[in-house]
């Protein structure tokens, strides 16, 4: 979700690797955002959640590369805190119309 875009979905299968979420990052999620406008893409951050695959070494490495002090997650300039109580808007929202 950006600003009152829904980007995607894009559906990765159940026992996502880093090496497939790295891939996605990599192809298919630049894809996803040629929609959106430039000042935009410069503006925005990129949210992780804390599924494994999304903190392995290249991933990370990866992130840190494309997107300087531009992404949330653990490894991050900006840390989402663990444990955090605020729910993003995809846990409560997007989730549901999905299933």
């Amino acid at each position: 979700m950006i600003d009152d875009m829904l980007i995607g979905p894009v559906i990765l299968d159940d026992r996502t690797i880093g090496q497939n979420y790295l891939d996605f990052l990599q192809n298919a999620l630049p894809k996803q955002l040629e929609d959106v406008p430039l000042a935009t893409r410069i503006a925005m951050y990129f949210q992780q959640d804390a599924a494994p695959s999304h903190y392995t070494r290249h991933v990370m490495q990866h992130l840190k590369d494309t997107l300087p002090n531009r992404w949330i997650g653990r490894g991050s300039t900006i840390n989402w805190p663990p444990r955090s109580p605020d729910l993003t808007p995809l846990d409560f929202c997007l989730w549901c119309l999905m299933k």
